[in-house]
């Protein structure tokens, strides 16, 4: 009875190890192939709880995911112009055919990756031939990488790995290069700073001269009316001089004479040294027509 109780258990232990070697897990995210002795039997995409042959077949897992591929360090290119640029790049691609990707590069990820970049640099390299800095960097750029697109997927297909998109992250020059175009730069925008500089002072210079002639023509006009308006106002006032001595010569000359002693003793500190006999005192000693 403990024998046939030990022969049970033992039993019991190698089924559930079995059986644990049976199953395998297909996650949402993976592909799955089952090879038995070394072949290819099939291939596991849909997600879920497999089964399998123990000890005879064995099961290996592949990402489903979209990757990305980043160049390590820029690519150098030459452009149609005969210019070398520095191109940037990276890849979106991922395994379509797990089949076909394992018998192509067995399955190693860095073998796919070595392919597809190769690919690219091939055909980023030929492309920029075809196209100048101007093209690459604004002008065509799109385009330039949906044709490379293309032409990678073609080949990558061939591995079973489709690829999504190539994208540029930056296109510049070499540092020798970028060094000289920054100073041709540098030099032209001093140039044109200096042309700027020298226009706006030779406008100011205008403006200011401008300024000054006005002002010179403002006062002249300005005096002009002044001197022409004092001169009216004299020849007004002459004129009613001249009436009023024309009138009564006489009462002019006491009018003027009282306008003068005004003017005369207007302070009390003023002394003035005269000969009786002066005219100056006519109207002050009284007066009569034939002037005794």
């Amino acid at each position: 009875m403990k024998f046939n109780l030990t022969n049970f258990l033992l039993g019991g232990v190698v089924a559930l190890i079995l059986l644990s070697m049976s199953i395998f897990i297909v996650d949402q995210r993976q592909t799955a192939i089952v090879f038995q002795l070394g072949e290819v039997m099939r291939v596991e995409t849909a997600p879920g709880i497999k089964m399998k042959m123990p000890l005879v077949q064995n099961v290996r897992f592949f990402d489903s995911r979209i990757l990305t591929l980043d160049a390590d360090e820029p690519e150098r290119f030459i452009t149609a112009e005969k210019k070398n640029v520095l191109v940037d790049s990276f890849i979106k691609w991922r395994i379509f055919d797990v089949k076909q990707y394992y018998v192509s590069v067995g399955g190693d990820e860095e073998r796919a990756k070595t392919r597809l970049m190769q690919t690219v640099n091939s055909t980023l390299r030929e492309e920029f031939g075809k196209r100048t800095i101007h093209e690459v960097v604004s002008g065509k750029r799109e385009e330039l990488m949906r044709v490379v697109q293309e032409k990678t997927d073609v080949d990558a297909r061939k591995i079973g790995v489709e690829v999504l998109d190539v994208r540029l992250k930056r296109v510049d020059f070499p540092v020798e290069i970028s060094q000289s175009i920054y100073s041709r730069m540098d030099a032209e925008r001093k140039r044109v700073a200096n042309e700027l500089r020298a226009t706006g002072n030779a406008e100011s210079e205008k403006i200011r001269a401008d300024a000054d002639r006005q002002r010179e023509v403002t006062l002249a006009q300005a005096y002009r009316d002044a001197q022409k308006i004092k001169g009216e106002g004299d020849a007004k006032a002459s004129a009613l001089y001249a009436g009023a001595y024309g009138r009564n010569a006489e009462f002019y000359a006491f009018y003027r004479s009282l306008d003068v002693y005004k003017q005369g003793f207007r302070s009390k500190s003023d002394i003035m040294v005269l000969d009786a006999g002066s005219p100056f005192f006519k109207y002050l000693k009284g007066s009569s027509r034939d002037g005794k």
